[in-house]
């Protein structure tokens, strides 16, 4: 029953892998349909309550969510199954397209350039789409405006010193807690999480958790730089999704890709289904380190998911303890706001800049933005036609 179980677990996935476009909220409505609605694996409250946990955790939440709801079907051979069917289909198309862009790189045809140039238009329009929506679904009054704003400046501020990147969310949950208290009709209050895990089983992730933390702690040699940048994106990435590409910009920093390459790469992950974490796929394969190629783009992809993953069965029994502070719902406003400051800072610089250059990359950056956004296309279309029309006329 349990192979039949994790079997049935993984096909399911496979499925939502291959056909969940639009981001972790998207995912989400997805997930809900598929597993609540149509298969009845769990019902409303419990899907609910997977949901209110992952979403204040590090990591990519929709990814989360299906690994939790993969254990409560199948165990953790369950948890296994449904990570592996919603992230293997993006993860193998993205190192495919890296492994793509590498081959032409060197000498590719005339068109080439102006199809990076499209990626690159596509995804200023993703980041700024992704700015814009968390905005108005995070910040929703004056408080949690003004931490956006502060945690912005600050990002940019630190921007100099590596693995900075946490310190604007966690600046965000201590303001939060004195200025940004939640509103009543707000619906994602921390709730009691409706899953039971073992002291032994919270007590090993804890450990791994610590374990995988330490990587970015080792001396910043090129291989030991490049797994900490992933690691380090994995773990402390609070917000999912596009959020991603700050933690990960620290290998343009590091000389481990080279910024063109990075940003086609976060145009490509935007035309993929299942998790834009797979974006790590991508430099995984690309990037200049001694692990690269397919080696590089499965050791990325299983890094940049296992923090968080860890962390959500190492927290899970303390999590109804927590809920019940008095201050967790105004920490997490506070935290999530500064979510929207750091993605803000990236589209700052170096995203911004780097469209000056070409007015015809503006236009369609504007046009793919609007496509995106107010118009409500599709991403992946959206992606394409903007890398057609930079081929075409060679942005």
């Amino acid at each position: 029953m349990v192979r039949n179980d994790v079997r049935e677990v993984l096909t399911t996935f496979l499925r939502l892998g291959c056909t969940s476009f639009g981001g972790p909220i998207a995912h989400l409505q997805y997930f809900r349909r598929t597993l609540v609605a149509e298969r009845g694996w769990l019902d409303d409250a419990d899907f609910a309550r997977i949901v209110a946990f992952c979403s204040v955790l590090p990591g990519p939440t929709s990814s989360q969510v299906g690994m939790l709801i993969g254990f409560l079907r199948a165990g953790a051979g369950g948890a296994f199954a449904a990570w592996l069917g919603f992230t293997a289909p993006s993860a193998i198309l993205m190192a495919c397209a890296a492994a793509a862009l590498i081959a032409l790189g060197g000498q590719g045809p005339p068109w080439f350039g102006g199809l990076l140039s499209g990626l690159f238009a596509a995804a200023a329009a993703g980041g700024a789409a992704a700015v814009i929506g968390l905005a108005r679904s995070l910040c929703t009054d004056l408080p949690t405006v003004a931490i956006a704003i502060g945690s912005a400046v600050v990002a940019i501020a630190l921007r100099p010193i590596p693995g900075t990147q946490w310190a604007p969310i966690a600046a965000g949950a201590l303001a939060g807690i004195f200025f940004a208290r939640r509103a009543a009709a707000e619906p994602w209050e921390p709730r009691a999480l409706g899953l039971r895990v073992s002291r032994t089983v919270a007590a090993g992730a804890g450990v791994l958790a610590c374990v995988l933390l330490g990587i970015t702690l080792l001396p910043r040699v090129p291989l030991t730089a490049f797994l900490g940048s992933i690691v380090r994106a994995g773990a402390l990435v609070f917000g999912g999704g596009h959020v991603v590409l700050p933690f990960l910009q620290s290998m343009v920093r590091d000389h481990q890709i080279d910024e063109r390459t990075f940003f086609a790469g976060y145009g490509v992950a935007q035309a993929m289904p299942g998790p834009l974490f797979t974006f790590a796929s991508f430099l995984g394969y690309a990037n200049l380190s001694p692990l690269h190629g397919a080696a590089g783009a499965l050791t990325a992809t299983v890094l940049i998911f296992a923090p968080s993953f860890a962390l959500i069965f190492a927290l899970a029994p303390v999590w109804n303890r927590i809920t019940t502070l008095p201050h967790a719902a105004s920490a997490l406003r506070g935290a999530n706001a500064s979510v929207v400051g750091l993605l803000a800072a990236v589209f700052y610089d170096p995203i911004l800049p780097s469209l000056w250059g070409s007015w015809l990359r503006i236009a369609i950056a504007l046009a793919a933005y609007a496509a995106i956004g107010p118009l409500r296309v599709a991403p992946w279309i959206a992606v394409a036609i903007a890398a057609l029309l930079g081929a075409v006329l060679r942005a």
